[in-house]
């Protein structure tokens, strides 16, 4: 076979096995996502095979091996610096806790093992000849860009219910449409997933929102209804996404994982604890959790300074200027960045109208339920999160007077952004003030940080206290 999608080293270290397991007169393919990808011009990153060799004679083949899963028929093959997975045809039964099987037993036949595969366009292995083995037609299904199930799809899903959401990740990452069959089988086995830890559920979860088609892939999951039967907390339904859709139009823009799932807390209407609490539940790392939760909060800060200044008063733009600094000193730069890039993707922000809102929940395949049209954005919240009754006035604010550029320009004028920036210590200003440090040293110094930030004062050592002095002849 002449690989064209995978690395030339890794190829020739796989052909290289593959030869071994031939010479010792066992059979020997590759097999599953790799044939799948280079069959689809996708780039290959790894190579799995499948032999009619059991274990120990793989094992007896090659010097260097690594026992990876003897009880699967599973060992991981070193070659020339790359390692490759060699699984013994092999059939598998009682998948009792509907995940794994309690029993498996090695096979002859290489369409046996085919046969236990999820979809057809895994189910594809090749030789060094370069002909298919594809007896369930999933070179064909790649043709028709088609997830099918392998055999009956309801005992695909009652196997391995984690499944289904695989059904929904490749769905979404390689834009198929799912066959009829597989969709009845995965709606009447979606209970299941109950079964499956809530680790590996966010692990799919995350791979389907962080795909080249994220609004395929939850709309999707809203019309499947999987997440709410999992173990973890999903408290939105279907219509819930359906109104969110528009505002997730452009998840697919953003390159950051913190920020889609921003966004699609954000379109969901959560705050900041709320989300906090979730990922938790979801087993998210916590440098996710915190990095998601801070862009959140800037937006919540954002929206209380909105709703703090009438658009048309006297001095309006410089008020939420300094609130604007406020933030992001109080929760950081990075954070503030993050919300002004969703601001910039949120379809009101870009455009100035909530119009064609339905396109994108329609393309997604997120339905509303009988009787209800597909919400617009402006039907379900402002561009920034907040109650419908400030929508008009403040999505018309920031849009004619504060952009998202604006918003971003403001924080690079920023000439400090931290007290360790700021050119004077607490150590300094108690002794300049003759006073026992205290709460009221923390204060004084985040005060003369905004100053500086917001360029009431220079960051000099002089000036500062100079500042610091009349500061606290203010508050005696």
């Amino acid at each position: 076979m002449e690989w064209t999608m995978a690395p030339d080293g890794m190829a020739a270290a796989a052909r290289k096995v593959i030869t071994g397991l031939l010479e010792s007169g066992r059979e020997a393919y590759f097999v599953g996502g790799c044939i799948r990808d280079e069959l689809l011009g996708r780039p290959v990153h790894d190579i799995d095979l499948t032999t009619s060799a059991l274990p120990e004679e793989v094992m007896a083949v090659f010097p260097r091996c690594v026992p990876t899963g003897l009880a699967h028929g599973t060992v991981t093959v070193l070659q020339d610096g790359f390692s490759f997975e060699v699984t013994t045809y092999r059939t598998e039964s009682g998948y009792a806790d509907h995940r794994r099987p309690e029993h498996v037993s090695f096979v002859s036949d290489v369409r046996e093992d085919l046969r236990r595969r999820d979809f057809t366009i895994n189910a594809i292995c090749c030789g060094l000849d370069g002909e298919l083995v594809d007896p369930f037609l999933g070179a064909q299904d790649l043709g028709a860009r088609l997830i099918r199930c392998v055999g009956s799809a309801e005992e695909r899903f009652d196997e391995d219910a984690l499944r289904m959401l695989r059904c929904v990740r490749f769905a979404s990452v390689l834009d198929f449409a799912v066959a009829k069959n597989t969709w009845r089988g995965l709606l009447r086995q979606r209970d299941k997933l109950a079964h499956i830890a809530v680790e590996r559920v966010r692990a799919e979860t995350e791979r389907i929102a962080l795909g080249p088609h994220p609004v395929r892939g939850l709309g999707l999951l809203a019309r499947s209804g999987l997440l709410a039967r999992g173990k973890a907390p999903f408290p939105w339904t279907g219509e819930d996404l359906a109104a969110a859709a528009a505002i997730l139009a452009g998840i697919g823009e953003l390159d950051s994982a913190r920020l889609r799932w921003a966004l699609l807390l954000h379109a969901l209407g959560q705050s900041a604890e709320a989300a906090d609490k979730l990922l938790r539940a979801w087993t998210f790392p916590g440098a996710t959790r915190s990095s998601v939760v801070a862009v959140l909060r800037v937006r919540e800060a954002w929206d209380a300074a909105l709703a703090s200044v009438a658009p048309d008063s006297p001095g309006a733009t410089e008020q939420l200027r300094r609130r604007w600094i406020a933030a992001v000193l109080s929760i950081g730069a990075e954070a503030a960045d993050g919300w002004v890039t969703l601001l910039a993707a949120l379809p009101q922000a870009a455009a100035g109208t909530a119009g064609g809102a339905e396109r994108p929940a329609q393309e997604a395949g997120i339905a509303a339920p009988a009787g209800r049209p597909v919400m617009h954005a402006a039907d379900n919240a402002a561009p920034t999160g907040q109650p419908v009754s400030h929508a008009a006035d403040n999505a018309a604010l920031i849009r004619q007077y504060i952009p998202p550029a604006t918003l971003r320009s403001w924080i690079e004028e920023m000439p400090i952004r931290s007290l360790g920036e700021l050119a004077v210590s607490g150590k300094e200003l108690a002794g300049l003030l003759g006073k026992t440090p205290g709460p009221w040293l923390g204060v004084l110094l985040n005060k003369l940080l905004l100053a500086v930030a917001a360029g009431d004062c220079a960051n000099d050592q002089q000036v500062l206290l100079q500042e610091a002095r009349r500061m606290d002849r203010d508050e005696s």
